[in-house]
């Protein structure tokens, strides 16, 4: 069984701005499944469970993702090493998606949040899709995340999710 995390922040407020790359991604792959997401109060997460995927979508907002995940990696006895990341990359330029077998956190919250409630020196997969940095040097990086997608982003958003989606199915071939 494969746990695919996707991370974003939960409410309408947070639905289509670039931090939410992650929620993106894994609804797109739901979609593609036919697959649906319930909320499991449980391991405050939206969980669609599969033959050989589940995906999740923690909502507890960013920089406490790793609770959800340990929480159901936990009780599934998922193994770490088919846990697989999907998040925004600001240090990425917009549309540049990588696969990554481990690593630190690059400075992303929610992948440091996942990171800390495993042991250390874990290794966890991830995407990392990028977001880019905000043109104007005055917007911080905080507010920039939090901003909706500009038109020209909008519109080349389905392709930089059909890449992360093609990343995630490469991942999960032995």
């Amino acid at each position: 069984m494969f746990l695919i995390v996707g991370l974003g922040n939960p409410g309408k407020k947070y639905e289509r701005t670039r931090h939410n790359m992650g929620f993106l991604v894994v609804d797109k792959l739901a979609k593609e499944l036919g697959a649906e997401f319930k909320n499991k109060t449980s391991y405050e997460a939206e969980v669609t469970q599969g033959e050989t995927i589940t995906l999740m979508k923690p909502q507890t907002f960013m920089n406490v993702s790793g609770r959800s995940v340990k929480s159901y990696a936990s009780k599934h006895k998922i193994s770490l090493d088919h846990i697989l990341v999907v998040y925004d990359d600001a240090d990425l330029a917009f549309g540049d998606v990588r696969y990554k077998t481990s690593g630190s956190s690059g400075g992303h919250n929610g992948m440091q949040s996942i990171l800390d409630v495993f042991p250390k020196g874990t290794s966890i997969a991830r995407v990392r899709v990028g977001i880019g940095r905000p043109k104007n040097p005055d917007v911080p990086l905080d507010v920039f995340v939090l901003q909706k997608w500009s038109e020209e982003e909008n519109h080349l958003l389905p392709s930089v999710i059909e890449s992360a989606i093609t990343k995630i199915h490469a991942s999960l071939k032995p």
